[in-house]
């Protein structure tokens, strides 16, 4: 694994998050709040390690699908309120508060349409 800054994966990723931050400003429920916003997060997270590392594009998927899984179920204990942060909007927005199987879906179609799309890349 190396180190290496790639220009256009920090692109998406800058523009991925800002999607995030609009989708969580503006939209309070449904579909693309709660679903959509859940597949673009791990593309998200993907995108921002392939930015500068130079790493395997499945070890790294499946690095970060392992990852949102792990937050998923988190929130499944109600981990926010053993730390003592129900009430951090911060740690809600980041963490999420409520399990959803839904997410798990959202979070494996996300990671499938980046390995779709990576493997497309390197055949051109």
């Amino acid at each position: 694994m190396k180190l290496k800054v790639h220009a256009h994966y920090v692109f998406i990723t800058l523009l991925l998050f800002t999607i995030e931050i609009l989708i969580a400003m503006y939209l309070k429920t449904g579909f693309i709040r709660h679903t959509f916003g859940d597949f673009l997060a791990v593309i998200l997270i993907y995108t921002f390690f392939k930015s500068f590392l130079k790493i395997n594009s499945i070890k790294l998927a499946l690095a970060t699908l392992l990852f949102a899984y792990s937050i998923e179920f988190l929130q499944m204990i109600n981990v926010l309120k053993i730390l003592g942060l129900e009430d951090n909007i911060a740690a809600k927005l980041i963490l999420g508060s409520t399990f959803q199987f839904t997410d798990l879906i959202a979070y494996s179609l996300g990671i499938l349409c980046v390995l779709i799309i990576e493997f497309k890349l390197q055949k051109t």
